[in-house]
């Protein structure tokens, strides 16, 4: 019998003649008993009835693997020589089986019994066209017998459901049906429902029914079904909650019967009356149709007024005559100041208008050097600040500042929409810590411009270092996305720097001109005296989406005079620099130090900037309220981190996983909305549901990060858990939900995980442990390819099968373009260190010149490749 090849599957690869082997030892043991005994004695483990085949007491059940944790499959089997598992068709080792015999007492026959382990490694290595299954087949004299197969999957239960129940307003009597579709999951999760987070029982109500496909009905709608609804999903791994559904059961009011009429009055008149209460409208239901009250003559024309109705006629007379006086005086003012004034408007000292309505902030004290105009509405960062509603006076007089304020007439003519305000440019500060701004309303849109926009304190820089010498290494800014590798042989021999790096994150110094924006941060690595032998690589995150190829992106260097010049761009021929642009990040191959950044001109209107959007929240002074911050800065790991810092000063937690949101150049705005908050349980603060932010504040948002504030109030200190969702969209353009289920409690709370793990390593690495591939392969592929070959096989060809196709000029100037080559590998993959990609690279290239060529030459070269591949790469 030929030995059969082991197969995957963790250790279950057991040769198929694994069992067998076992029989055989049984069987010699057997001959052995019968040739000293004469046939007598059998051996212990021969059942007592040998003609019996197996009859399996107990079989393996299907199994979950929860998490990590294996688990253990049984099978019972009377009378049994031998017992083995077979999973997915392979015999499982016998190392690994758990035998235990015994007798049964009943019939006498022995009963074994075997067990083996299966984790969750062996399923997830098992790809076949079925799930991970495993049987029992036991022997005896007459033959074996085989138990079910039992399969064994992994456990699991997905985050969103796939369908929500949804809100909805029902009239009283009517049938109310909320639709679930709970989360994918092994095994299947089963539903319930909560009620204003109590439990429903549908048992003990006979008008509530929750066996139709995980739906909620009501037949008959009653008002005190009105409340939040919650789909529970739950199975043996993990439990979710769906968004909440708020239903509202109303009453239509109905008119009363009409009263009797009412004695005659004076005039002449009867009143009869009727009310809606029959029933009262309830819950948002229609108010009652019709008239309320009925009025008629009672003396069929014939009644006659009074002599004292004629002083009344006298009194409004004399009104009226007053009226116009007082009409024509304003006319005639008004006509007269037009004639005063080129514009039609008043120039005043705002001195004269402490009383006015304007509500500008009596603590602003600007600095009057430079004047500046708003147009529009000026309105408060943050108009539900209670502290600015109660300051001493609405409008302070400033010195030397003048209010232009058109006139009542012209406006309300709606001659024109502007009112203009002109004062002198501020410093920059605001006096007691208060960091508040101006934001514009335009005329044009209904919906309020963001009004609580604020920016952030924060720090001027972050800043690593490290030192470095001959052998290189690689220097991080922990979850920042900027990096810096330094190669071996960069800096010569028995020499070591201090090399340091930092991230500019106040006000750029890099103006923007035109069209232009910056697209990453401001990144400087030094010191600038230094020089190197061979080019370093600096990785700078930018927020371009350049898969579309709609940018003009252009490298940028700092001046010692602090100017900004241009140094390549991306798509450039160049010798002094080398640039390869990654969806994400930008690698460049420098030889001198400095300050960088990159910035993008957009070819069109269709152009995209990704913005990273999040939502924090924490509990304000006030028990009952709670703040949601909503984020909206560059996709790069550095502006994130720099929120993050923030947030984490101000006791801010995340309640969603940050999204990307696609934001195009197309000049429209940026609306922030909270939708679907639970009425019952929360409300939202006045004029803050929906938010706006103009088209510039966020196409050049890499000054400081952009956030807008929402403030949500309980209704009860017993609510501790808060469902919403945050819809962030473009007019004309792409839309973004964070789905907000948390509680405010933080001990509840889940806490989401929004950096790598390898970006918290420490930030300075030197030497061979820096770098991915080994020094030896490393020289071995420089020796290899840096030699020109007329078949084509030399660095260009590395450069070609490592994606590098373009400005190839840059690595002939080198004096070992291989090398180079290599540098900018190692800076593409300081993450996942993707060896095998490599190596499957040079692999192809040695196969393909080995059928180009049949020389003894090209297939040591080939051999050269393998062998590069089984030691390291």
């Amino acid at each position: 019998m030929g030995r059969p090849a082991a197969s995957g599957g963790g250790s279950r690869g057991a040769p198929r003649w694994l069992p067998w082997l076992g029989l055989c030892f049984w069987a010699a043991g057997a001959v052995a008993a019968r040739g000293t005994d004469n046939g007598d004695v059998l051996p212990d483990s021969i059942p007592s009835a040998p003609g019996t085949l197996p009859h399996f007491v107990e079989e393996p059940d299907d199994a979950y693997i929860i998490k990590s944790n294996p688990i253990a499959l049984r099978c019972k089997a009377r009378p049994a020589m031998q017992i083995f598992f077979k999973c997915n068709g392979e015999w499982v080792h016998q190392n690994e089986h758990v035998s235990e015999e015994s007798l049964d007492e009943t019939s006498g026959l022995k009963v074994r019994e075997v067990s083996i382990n299966v984790t969750r490694q062996q399923v997830e290595d098992f790809h076949g066209p079925e799930d991970y299954w495993c049987q029992c087949v036991a022997w005896s004299h007459l033959g074996t017998s085989k138990s079910r197969k039992a399969s064994v999957r992994i456990a699991y239960l997905r985050k969103n459901f796939e369908q929500d129940p949804q809100g909805r307003e029902v009239p009283i009597e009517g049938m109310i049906v909320l639709h679930c579709r709970p989360p994918e999951g092994v095994p299947a999760a089963e539903v319930g429902w909560l009620k204003n987070e109590e439990p429903i029982d549908a048992e003990h109500d006979e008008n509530i029914d929750t066996r139709a496909d995980h739906n909620l009905i009501v037949r008959h709608a009653r008002l005190s079904d009105s409340g939040n609804y919650t789909c529970v999903a739950a199975n043996i791994v993990a439990k979710r909650r769906s968004l909440s559904a708020t239903v509202v059961v109303y009453v239509d009011g109905s008119w009363d019967v009409w009263s009797e009429w009412s004695v005659c009055s004076p005039e002449c008149e009867r009143l009869r009356i009727r009310e809606c209460t029959a029933p009262s409208p309830r819950n948002g239901g229609k108010f009652c149709e019709g008239l309320s009250q009925e009025s008629e003559n009672c003396t069929d024309g014939l009644c006659i007024l009074g002599i004292e109705n004629a002083s009344d006629i006298a009194l409004y007379s004399g009104l009226g005559a007053a009226v116009v006086a007082v009409a024509v005086l304003v006319i005639g003012v008004t006509l007269y100041r037009r004639s005063q004034s080129d514009y039609g408007v008043d120039v005043i000292d705002s001195s004269a208008l402490t009383g006015n309505s304007l509500l500008l902030n009596s603590s602003l004290q600007p600095d009057l050097t430079v004047s500046r105009t708003y147009s529009g509405p000026i309105c408060l960062q943050d108009p539900l600040d209670k502290e600015l509603m109660t300051e001493s006076s609405l409008f302070n007089p400033l010195t030397d500042i003048k209010v232009k304020v058109q006139s009542s007439f012209m406006v309300s003519l709606g001659v024109s929409d502007r009112a203009e305000y002109h004062g002198k440019n501020h410093s920059g500060t605001f006096p007691h810590g208060n960091n508040r701004g101006f934001s514009t309303i335009h005329p044009r849109s209904k919906t309020p411009y963001i009004q609580n926009l604020s920016s952030l304190p924060t720090r001027t820089e972050l800043r690593t270092t490290g030192v470095f010498g001959h052998l290189g290494g690689r220097l991080v800014m922990p979850n920042t996305g900027v990096s810096l590798l330094i190669p071996h042989g960069a800096i010569p021999e028995e020499n070591s720097w201090e090399i340091y790096m930092s991230i500019n994150q106040g006000e750029p110094s890099l103006q923007s001109d035109g069209a232009e924006v910056l697209l990453s941060p401001e990144v400087t690595c030094g010191p600038p005296d230094m020089s190197v032998t061979t080019p370093f690589a600096l990785t700078i995150p930018h927020c371009a989406d350049v898969s579309s190829e709609l940018w003009n992106i252009h490298l940028k260097k700092r001046t010692q005079q602090g100017k900004w010049e241009e140094v390549m761009s991306v798509e450039d021929e160049s010798t002094s620099c080398y640039c390869l642009l990654d969806p994400f990040a930008c690698h460049v191959l420098l030889d001198s130090f400095g300050t960088y950044a990159l910035t993008g001109e957009p070819i069109t209107d269709c152009a995209v900037k990704q913005l990273k959007v999040a939502v924090f929240g924490c509990m304000s002074c006030n028990s009952l309220d709670y703040n949601l911050r909503v984020y909206c800065v560059d996709n790069t790991p550095c502006a994130f981190q720099e929120v993050v810092s923030d947030e984490r000063h101000q006791g801010g937690q995340l309640l969603e996983e940050p999204k990307l949101l696609h934001f195009k150049g197309n000049t429209f705005s940026l609306q922030i909305s909270v939708l679907d908050i639970p009425p019952f349980l929360w409300r939202i603060k006045p004029f803050t549901a929906c938010q706006e932010v103009p088209f510039s504040r966020v196409w050049c948002s890499n000054r400081q990060p952009l956030h807008c504030a929402f403030s949500l109030e309980r209704y009860t200190p017993t609510t501790t858990q808060l469902s919403c969702k945050i819809c962030i969209r473009q007019l004309k353009g792409h839309e973004q939900i964070l789905q907000v289920q948390t509680s405010i409690l933080e001990s509840e709370r889940e806490t989401i995980t929004f950096f790598a793990q390898e970006d918290s390593t420490f930030p300075a690495q030197t030497g061979p442990k820096a770098f991915k591939i080994p020094y030896s392969i490393r020289q071995r592929i420089c020796a290899t390819f840096d030699t020109p070959n007329a078949k084509g096989k030399d660095w260009q060809m590395l450069a070609q099968k490592n994606s590098i196709n373009r400005n190839l000029s840059y690595f002939a100037t080198q004096s070992s373009p291989s090398a180079v080559i290599l540098n900018l590998w190692e800076a593409r993959h300081q993450h996942d260190g993707d060896l095998d990609s490599l190596a499957c690279a040079l692999e192809e290239i040695g196969r393909t010149h080995t059928k180009l060529s049949n020389l003894t030459e090209s297939q040591l070269d080939a051999a050269d490749f393998n062998y590069s591949r089984q030691n390291g790469l």
